[in-house]
């Protein structure tokens, strides 16, 4: 059976993202090691310390930029994270300074909401119902 173990968003400061979905969204870091000039470095929803984990993969390759500004420009979130209320996690992240560019919406099946990291994404919340 596969499984997922790791995924990534392109951040472009590793340390201003670590910064962000730790004490902004609430994740805790996972692993951090060297990786070159880079670092290979994770954080996971501490409601699922084991999970799957989110890594903060620089933007450094050639086409990580020009992708990431045409979804921006489009509006398109990078990923979606789930949640169990999204206008109270609109309102407790407003609170702490996160930008949305799209308020809390229902759907019909899901409530969505898409917030600027601060990194160069656009990442979506979401909840169904």
């Amino acid at each position: 059976m596969i499984r997922i173990n790791v995924t990534s968003v392109f951040v472009d400061d590793q340390a201003k993202a670590l910064a962000f979905y730790t004490e902004k969204l609430g994740f805790t870091k996972k692993t951090d090691v060297p990786a070159g000039e880079y670092r290979w470095l994770t954080v996971v929803s501490p409601a699922s310390p084991d999970g799957v984990e989110l890594l903060l993969e620089p933007s450094a390759h050639p086409a990580a930029k020009p992708f990431k500004d045409a979804l921006v420009a489009d509006g398109i979130p990078f990923t979606s994270f789930a949640v169990d209320d999204v206008p109270a996690e609109v309102e407790r992240l407003k609170g702490l300074g996160v930008e949305f560019t799209q308020e809390a919406t229902d759907f019909g099946p899901v409530v969505t909401a898409v917030f600027d990291d601060t990194c160069g994404n656009l990442i979506q919340l979401a909840a169904t119902k």
